[in-house]
């Protein structure tokens, strides 16, 4: 009974929605047109780098107006752990698919995750508005791919619209509100707020910044997040909340569950994924970062098995967003070759500093790439001094790109022999001194003067020699083609015979 009056006095918790979907499909464009702003307009190269979470009110057509917290997420490959992570914040997810495309790479990635994690979901059917836009085919397409929608032999809510004019963007939220309404989660608003970090960052003035979800609760000013330690680390992560920050960057004084909240002041980056939790006193949020939440997190050291010899590119990474350099360490591993590799030496975020370029002098041939971040004037100066390379991006591709041009600058070269060409000796005309007199013809390649070859008897080599003379009809010749016969002064110690193959060498630099 006790549980039931409990759960009695909850109350109806606003849904969270991630918006998922391949890259380009107008995921963040929805947003905007929602939110009435110009997200993608600020992302470099036109595509979402970040997680991102906002909260509007709808009002329906009922006249009732609800709170929608939306969690934009990055299409591009790289940002797959981001996409994961916001999958498990969620309550509901939009599976958005654009109708010039249909079912794309990212699209079928997103729709095992929402599947594994057991969310209601609907699909959002974008783009409508372009002349090559087929809606019907892309209903089909997805149903090709096993997303069975209204209509197309499931029962899954779809919903077309155009993020350019708007239409259906309305019922969009409508249906977000049913769903919501269907689902009927509940929090406590009267208990300490606790949630999901989705994303930190560093901020110049004000220091670590983390964004988080609220899944139950209420935070106010005053009291103390924490968050629990990674295997990997130390401690976990507090932070004595002086200052709140809901989705806008507006100071507030307290946000309830739903909301996304800026949480300033953190004593070090909080883990994305990692969950926090909000206490009255510092001592309990001191005690609760002591303790171990199994976090993974991702290393920073080379995968190359023990004791493999193997040339290393170092590298000194710095982004802008804990996702962000998540993201990028995991793609930067990911361009090992058989005979180089990167190793992330250090990795953090926020701006490249003195000590960063001080860390790369250690190690000789260390690069510095930043990500979304400036460099420090003095970091600047001394990296020009130590001749060191600092490479800045806004976009990952472009990044990924620089990084495989340095790992092929700096590949260890091999020569290696390459058959230029393959003769077959046809008659011994004399032998004088080491020296002899023979005829052949070119079975492949072209045989020139001056080439180096291996004397190959019964398919094993039995010595080598050097062309010194090349005739044709008594006439001196450079070189001589396929097909072609030829008479040739060959020097070497090893007695050629007829029907023996001269294979004719070069040393090629791979």
């Amino acid at each position: 009974m006790a549980k039931l009056e409990q759960k009695e006095n909850k109350d109806i918790r606003p849904p969270v929605v991630v918006i998922l979907g391949h890259i380009d499909h107008g995921k963040s464009t929805l947003i905007d047109y929602i939110r009435k702003t110009n997200v993608t307009g600020t992302e470099a190269g036109g595509i979402t780098q970040h997680a991102s979470a906002y909260e509007i009110i709808h009002t329906s057509k009922d006249g009732q107006s609800k709170h929608i917290t939306f969690l934009d997420t990055p299409g591009h490959a790289a940002f797959e752990s981001m996409r994961t992570r916001c999958a498990n914040v969620a309550d509901i997810a939009a599976l958005v698919v654009s109708a010039e495309d249909g079912v794309k790479p990212q699209t079928l990635e997103v729709f095992k995750y929402i599947k594994e994690c057991s969310l209601p979901y609907l699909v959002v059917i974008t783009k409508i508005d372009k002349p090559s836009a087929d809606i019907e085919r892309t209903k089909q397409n997805l149903a090709e791919n096993e997303i069975y929608v209204e209509g197309y032999g499931g029962n899954t809510p779809i919903i077309e619209l155009s993020a350019k004019t708007g239409k259906g963007v309305e019922e969009f939220l409508d249906m977000i509100g049913l769903m919501a309404e269907l689902e009927e989660k509940t929090a406590d608003k009267d208990a300490l707020g606790s949630g999901i970090i989705i994303e930190s960052r560093r901020d110049a003035k004000r220091g670590i910044i983390a964004v988080g979800i609220i899944k139950d609760g209420t935070i106010r000013q005053g009291l103390f997040a924490a968050t629990m330690a990674g295997q990997a680390a130390s401690n976990g992560t507090i932070a004595p909340m002086r200052l709140l920050l809901d989705a806008d960057g507006n100071t507030v004084e307290e946000l309830t569950f739903s909301s996304p909240v800026q949480i300033v002041g953190w004593n070090k980056i909080p883990s994305v994924g990692a969950k926090f939790k909000t206490f009255l006193k510092k001592d309990e949020a001191l005690a609760f970062a002591a303790s171990t939440s199994g976090i993974v997190e991702v290393p920073t050291q080379s995968k190359t098995g023990v004791g493999k010899e193997i040339t290393v590119l170092p590298i000194v990474l710095k982004a802008d967003t804990a996702g962000s350099l998540e993201a990028i360490i995991g793609e930067i591993y990911k361009l090992s070759r058989e005979k180089i590799e990167p190793k992330i030496i250090l990795s953090s975020v926020g701006n490249i500093n003195e000590n960063d370029v001080k860390s790369a002098q250690t190690t000789p041939g260390t690069i510095i790439i930043g990500f979304n971040i400036k460099v420090d004037l003095q970091a600047a100066n001394l990296a020009e001094r130590s001749d060191i390379t600092i490479t800045l991006f806004s976009v990952i591709y472009e990044l990924t790109d620089k990084i495989k041009e340095f790992l092929t600058e700096k590949e260890p070269k091999t020569e290696v022999e390459e058959i230029e060409s393959t003769s077959k000796v046809i008659r011994l005309f004399g032998t004088s001194k080491g020296k002899q007199v023979l005829g052949g013809r070119v079975l492949s390649g072209i045989l020139k003067c001056g080439a180096f070859i291996k004397i190959i008897r019964r398919e094993a080599e039995i010595g080598h020699g050097k062309v010194k003379e090349l005739q044709q009809f008594k006439i001196a010749i450079d070189s001589t083609n396929q097909g072609a016969e030829f008479g040739a002064l060959v020097e070497s110690k090893t007695e050629i015979a007829p029907g023996d193959i001269l294979n004719a060498i070069v040393l090629v630099t791979k």
